[in-house]
């Protein structure tokens, strides 16, 4: 029995005699292909078929055991329609036969039952000819594309949904949606994918799961394309959610630098999230302070900020970060609320309840009851600004306000919704933490770049033996302060000592550290001890200071504990270089003829090892000799190993500068990439050598009788220089220095003038006894002459050689008198 149900589409019913004429004609044949039974009845059958055979009834139709086919047949209006035709041979009582009785229906008819299932299913399935017509619909994929089956029928896909022929997202390199049906079409391979796209007649967007696979036919050839799909917007916009959370896990707070973390905030969420991020501080927090409490604003006061980062969806990934401005916020204001109150506000243009769903469809973000209280305020002002919404959010961390970040959607509809607040918070969260983080590093980097700044040299002191320049660099801005430095110390005898050296660690217990070695060396230089002898008292000291940094109860331990140290000492009047390393690079020695003079030393130990020796070395140098002296922060580099970067560093050493400070930033400029990730210093030194007639020296006989001639020696000597007003005070400090000596020294005895920079008078003698300054009483027969001497002079000391001692006094220069 034939159904007119237009849920079960009509199936035609001929009667074809042997020799292949229509002797019989169903109605469901007109509604099927639109011949009447007038218009078939004795015409060939053959004259309903597209392609005809060349004679009679298509062979195999009704031969075999399934007797169904794929024929394309000829609609009355000149169209084709695919119909599955199932032939049945017609037998008389006698078995004679009668013809063939003929079913046709349209290709992809189903049971009413199927039909029916699949009209309600609740995905939205499709089924297209592969030229991407639309053979059928169901009610939801109606719903979707916004058209009914009738309107879409036998049109083609483009023509229908152009919007699906590009991509919603063009910077994610997804294929749009007619794209992938036409390749499933023309590959017959079935795909899957998530389409996201915004429904016809609606303004947000949605995820679509889809799968489209190829619909064959007995022979295996493509003869349709079907689809099907679901909406998963709710659980693909809470997955893009977390990857932004995760983007900001590795792309928030790389750096300790407040306006870098703001910059990776403002660009974090753009465009996936927002379309316009702002970022506002407060001044202490870009200068490392603590950021001023928000009761310290009285009421109705306008709040400034500075405007530490800004991104636009405009902008792009590349641009370079703007400069910070200062931005206000006036009493009343949705940021002075937020920040007032510690709380998220979250405005919309319009709202979403009127005319629509909220975005991404509907869900529980949609529903009032998951807002936190007061949210979401609806301001149409906003609109004016060309926002449809903004989410305000005060930056806290650990229960301090630091600013305030406004997260704005420009050009898309779509409304925030309680979901979208929860991801603005959590990614303001993470940013806080990391700008405080930032702020207290600046902070404390500041504190111990202030430190060890006001520990090193703050000008090298005045001496005739070398010419000096000097260079310290810290690290870059993501880099802790080191413990390098350096020093010039004059010594007696017009020689000067150089040192350079390097604390174990950064930050502030590496500065303070620095600043105890300095005036440890300091101090041993003061005693005149060669440089291995005092290598080795410093080294006891860093033993020290290691035991005094072990953690007591409940105490932490400070930082790490050694150092490395180079201690050079120059002599003007024999031009001989003594140093000593602890660990530390040799000095790089360039002779006045521009080649590398070697150093035939080897480095001790680091201090702070104990129990070995240090070895000093000794040379001579040219005049005109230039020391470099450096930390391994100047030469050390992950591209190149030590002795290429010394190499590069005896070439910009070879730079013909103007001056010694000139030469310093050239090699500071040559030597140090932007980026340094340690700090460097650099100390050099052109070597002079004292005038021959600058100096005087005379053996002495251990005999009394020889001190009126050491006077006679030393008054012609000073007079020869033009030093008449210091020839009584010379008289008087050598007539002690060289009492003492013959009466409490060892020969040989000599005695050493100096004109330098002052008048330094020495007497050498081979004992190790070293004289003490004391008080006479008002009866002592001696006592008084160092007394004397340190009343007289400048200065005096004694200083410990291989060979004895030398006791000296220096005496400022007068004023040469006329000649």
């Amino acid at each position: 029995m034939e159904m007119a149900d237009k849920q079960d589409a009509p199936t035609a019913v001929a009667v074809v005699d042997p020799d292949g004429v229509v002797s019989g004609w169903s109605e469901g044949g007109r509604l099927l292909l639109g011949w009447t039974a007038e218009d078939t009845v004795g015409r060939p059958v053959t004259e309903l078929l597209v392609d005809p055979p060349p004679s009679g009834f298509p062979e195999g139709y009704g031969a075999g055991p399934d007797p169904t086919g794929f024929i394309p047949l000829r609609h009355q209006d000149g169209s084709t329609v695919d119909s599955v035709v199932a032939a049945h041979p017609l037998f008389g009582p006698d078995g004679r036969a009668l013809g063939h009785v003929v079913t046709v229906q349209r290709w992809g008819r189903r049971p009413v039952i199927a039909d029916r299932a699949f009209e309600q299913s609740p995905f939205a399935l499709g089924v297209y000819d592969p030229e991407l017509r639309f053979l059928w619909i169901n009610a939801s994929s109606g719903r979707v594309i916004a058209h009914s089956e009738e309107q879409v029928l036998g049109k083609k896909y483009r023509e229908v949904l152009p919007e699906f022929d590009r991509t919603l997202f063009p910077e994610r390199d997804d294929k749009p949606y007619t794209d992938a049906l036409a390749e499933v079409a023309r590959t017959g391979e079935a795909t899957r994918l998530i389409t996201v796209f915004r429904p016809r007649g609606s303004n947000y967007a949605n995820a679509w799961a889809t799968s489209i696979w190829p619909v064959r036919d007995a022979e295996g050839r493509v003869r349709a394309v079907a689809n099907w799909g679901f909406d998963m917007s709710a659980e693909y916009w809470a997955r893009q959610r977390l990857l932004i959370l995760n983007q900001a896990s590795g792309g928030i707070g790389r750096t300790l630098d407040v306006i870098g973390t703001a910059q990776e905030l403002a660009m974090t969420p753009v465009p996936r999230f927002v379309d316009l991020v702002s970022v506002d501080l407060f001044d202490e927090v870009l200068r490392g302070e603590e950021p001023p409490s928000v009761s310290a604003f009285a009421p109705g006061e306008t709040i400034g900020l500075i405007r530490a980062a800004q991104h636009s969806a405009k902008d792009g990934a590349d641009r370079a970060p703007g400069p910070t401005k200062p931005v206000t916020h006036p009493p009343g204001s949705v940021a002075a609320r937020c920040m007032a109150t510690g709380r998220s506000t979250v405005e919309l243009a319009t709202d979403p309840g009127q005319g629509g769903e909220w975005a991404f469809g509907p869900g529980l973000a949609a529903d009032p009851a998951h807002w936190p209280p007061g949210n979401p305020v609806i301001d149409e002002s906003i609109a004016a600004d060309g926002l449809t919404g903004r989410i305000t959010v005060p930056l806290l961390a650990r229960g301090a306000l630091l600013g305030v970040v406004a997260f704005s959607r420009l050009d898309r509809p779509e409304a925030f919704t309680a979901d979208d607040l929860i991801l603005a918070e959590e990614l303001t969260a993470k940013a806080a933490v990391a700008i405080d983080n930032a702020r207290r590093y600046s902070r404390e980097r500041t504190t111990a770049l202030t430190l060890q700044r006001s520990l090193l040299p703050q000008g090298l002191p005045t001496q005739e033996a070398v010419d000096v320049a000097s260079r310290y660099l810290p690290g870059g801005a993501a880099a802790e302060v080191g413990g390098d430095w350096f020093d010039v110390i004059p010594l007696s005898g017009a020689r000067v000592a150089l040192v350079v050296g390097d604390v174990v660690g950064h930050g502030l217990h590496a500065s303070a550290s620095m600043g105890r070695l300095r005036t440890a060396v300091r101090t041993l230089a003061d005693v005149d001890l060669p440089p291995d002898e005092l290598l080795t008292h410093l080294d006891d000291l860093v033993l020290h200071l290691a035991s005094d940094l072990q953690p007591t109860g409940h105490f932490q331990p400070t930082g790490e504990t050694g150092a490395t140290c180079l201690y050079t000492v120059y002599d003007p009047v024999s031009r001989r270089l003594t140093l000593a390393s602890a660990g530390h690079p040799l000095p790089l020695i360039i002779s006045p003829d521009g080649t590398r003079t070697p150093v035939p030393a080897q480095p001790g130990p680091p201090l702070g090892i104990g129990g070995l020796p240090f070895e000093a070395t000794e040379l001579e140098l040219p005049e005109g000799s230039l020391l470099a002296l450096y930390t391994d922060g100047l030469v050390e580099s992950r591209e190149r190993d030590v002795d290429q970067r010394v190499a590069e560093l005896q070439r910009a050493l070879n730079h013909s500068a103007t001056s010694l400070e000139a030469l310093c930033d050239t090699v500071m400029d040559a030597m140090l990439p932007e980026h340094r990730t340690d700090d460097a210093a650099l100390l050099l030194a052109r070597t002079h050598a004292l005038d021959p007639h600058h100096v005087a020296d005379w053996d002495i006989d251990p005999d009394p009788a020889q001190v009126p001639r050491a006077r006679k020696f030393a008054v012609d000597q000073v007079d020869a220089w033009g030093l008449e007003e210091a020839a009584f005070v010379t008289e008087l400090v050598v007539s002690e220095l060289v009492t003492n000596a013959i009466r409490y020294g060892e020969p040989p005895i000599k005695l050493r003038l100096i004109r330098d920079t002052s008048l330094i008078c020495e007497v050498s003698d081979s004992s190790n006894t070293a004289p003490h300054l004391r008080r006479a009483r008002a009866f002592d027969e001696g006592g008084r002459g160092l007394l004397l001497v340190a009343q007289l002079t400048q200065g005096w000391g004694t200083r410990h050689t291989t060979n004895g001692k030398t006791i000296w006094c220096a005496q400022p220069l007068p004023e040469p008198g006329p000649h």
